[in-house]
């Protein structure tokens, strides 16, 4: 392919001092910070959090599945690119990469913590963290902020600090403080967004949703990750924030995109046939419609994926190698892509591996 790849969904390694060395001074003693345990290794932790966040998965991309666990892994021994801005370029030249849109990785965590005032000076904390780690590169280091959305007015303020930043887009929270994202509430959120041009990203494990709970053995738990991200995107679709926003878009982040034609046949069905006695908002479109216009979404290793291309709207479709995370394709991910992109046309490769991301993002790489 002559077009750089992008990788639409790649994560950092919040170093210790991410959030303890800028956070409002108010929360200094209680902002997350990293620990060691002699056995169970680094860890990040909470206030209010029952359990720490432990580092083993959260930077084991390349390792052997049988080496992948969950603790016992030293913040020294994990990716120097996870926080290092000159070693990150090396891990994406290794991997076939050019630039990457860039998410938080304990941040991903602090989308669900209880206390909103915490949450908002940690996504602050962050935001600052962010930023100057992308500075360094901001061709090939492309960062996400993040806004708690205590309020309306709060979370166009940090969309605007956001952008002034140099940040090109927002990870949203699966649940916001006020109501739920389909309320009229957040129409002049979603006006703003469209007008800084800043897309609104839904990342797995963001939500009450994602709460890893299962029946059965607890391998099942990871096959429920995507249900949080369907909620939202659901609730976009029948709440009619798109009817009332055509331009808004939406980016649906790591929860494969194999499922998207059968969810959109399945919303369209629903909507058809029973949209008389269940409730929903205003639309004028099929469910499907508005999905396929306005709605991304990423995914790394899902064959099935671009197999259905044709099925879903493929100027939608972004590859993402997920890096540093348990996931990630790094360092296969050229492997992987020969193999599931071999019933793609050139033009199709460049859309999924480029065009589409750096369309979406304004991205001149």
């Amino acid at each position: 392919m002559q077009k750089h790849i992008i990788s639409a969904d790649s994560h950092i390694t919040e170093p210790p001092g991410t959030y303890v060395d800028r956070i409002d001074h108010k929360f200094k003693d209680i902002a997350p910070k990293m620990v060691r345990d002699d056995k169970l290794g680094d860890m990040f932790v909470i206030k209010d959090f029952e359990r720490p966040i432990p580092m083993g998965l959260v930077a084991a991309a390349g390792k052997n599945a049988k080496e992948l666990a969950t603790f016992g892994v030293k913040f020294d021994e994990m990716h120097r690119g996870g926080w290092d801005p000159e070693a990150r370029l090396a891990d994406q030249d290794r991997d076939g990469v050019y630039a990457e849109i860039i998410y938080p990785t304990v941040g991903m965590m602090l989308c669900n913590h209880p206390d909103f005032d915490y949450k908002k000076a940690c996504f602050d904390a962050y935001n600052l963290w962010i930023a100057e780690y992308c500075d360094h590169h901001p061709d090939r280091l492309v960062g996400m902020g993040q806004t708690a959305m205590r309020s309306v007015e709060e979370g166009i303020q940090d969309l605007r600090k956001m952008k002034e930043m140099g940040l090109k887009g927002v990870m949203m929270p699966g649940n916001p403080k006020l109501e739920d994202y389909d309320s009229a509430i957040y129409d002049p959120f979603y006006e703003a967004a469209v007008d800084m041009k800043m897309p609104l990203s839904f990342h797995i494990l963001t939500s009450s949703a994602d709460n890893f709970k299962a029946r059965g053995p607890k391998i099942n738990a990871f096959m429920s990750i995507i249900r949080g991200c369907q909620d939202i995107i659901g609730t976009f679709i029948f709440g009619g924030v798109f009817e009332r926003f055509p331009k808004l878009k939406v980016v649906c982040v790591e929860a494969d995109a194999g499922w998207v034609p059968h969810y959109m046949y399945r919303m369209d069905h629903a909507y058809d046939r029973h949209r008389y006695w269940l409730e929903h908002g205003t639309i004028s479109k099929m469910p499907s419609e508005y999905f396929r216009e306005n709605v991304y979404t990423t995914f790394q290793d899902d064959y099935v994926a671009f197999q259905v291309k044709d099925l879903v709207n493929v100027h939608r479709m972004m590859w993402a190698n997920d890096f540093p995370h348990s996931d990630s394709t790094w360092p296969w991910s050229q492997d992987v892509l020969k193999k599931q992109t071999a019933n793609l046309t050139e033009h199709e490769k460049e859309l999924i591996l480029h065009d589409n991301c750096a369309e979406l993002y304004n991205l001149s790489v």
